[in-house]
């Protein structure tokens, strides 16, 4: 009987080992992806990088639009109003027209910038979605491996038990049998 009692301690002192090495293993294999997760890298914008930002901000918004609305109608009403040698630029308004066209012209490749910046935080941020669906997946597969472990030994001590019932029934059929 003791010997028994042994070996089911040593049974489950082996299972409680194997589910240790599995915590264990899922640690050290989500240790990176936390980190990461956890402590992003930095991002270091330069000056020309900030400049840029700030201009599409606003260049995008509907300040900039009522703003600039505002100027063009004034500018317009001004050199339409004025006498002829107060306006600088009389119909068909060639100067306005030269400056809109140097606005578009240096607006567009600054607004393009911070568009290739936000389109690397994108895929920044989707390589974050990517590391914490991988750190999932490495968690479900963890619990897998402890839920089989629980199984493979809950079988065996059924296999067992079942074993020693068989003997203990053999024992009794063969002293009835006396």
């Amino acid at each position: 009987m003791n010997n028994e009692i042994n070996s089911l301690l040593k049974a489950e002192s082996e299972q409680l080992q194997k589910l240790q090495d599995i915590v264990k293993k899922s640690i050290s294999d989500e240790n990176l992806i936390i980190e990461n997760l956890l402590n992003p890298p930095k991002e270091i914008l330069t000056q020309g990088q900030k400049i840029s930002d700030k201009v599409a901000r606003f260049g995008g918004s509907w300040t900039f639009i009522i703003l600039f609305m505002l100027l063009l109608f004034a500018w317009i009403l001004f050199n339409t109003i004025a006498p002829k040698r107060d306006d600088f630029d009389p119909y068909p308004f060639i100067l306005m027209n030269l400056i809109l066209s140097c606005i578009a012209a240096l607006q567009a490749p600054i607004i393009m910038m911070s568009q290739n910046r936000q389109e690397e935080k994108d895929r920044k941020r989707g390589e974050n979605d990517y590391m914490i669906n991988l750190k999932a997946e490495l968690e479900i597969r963890a619990l897998h491996q402890k839920i089989d472990l629980l199984l493979e030994e809950q079988i065996k001590i059924l296999f067992e038990s079942q074993s020693e019932q068989m003997e203990i029934l053999r024992s009794i059929e063969k002293k009835m049998s006396k």
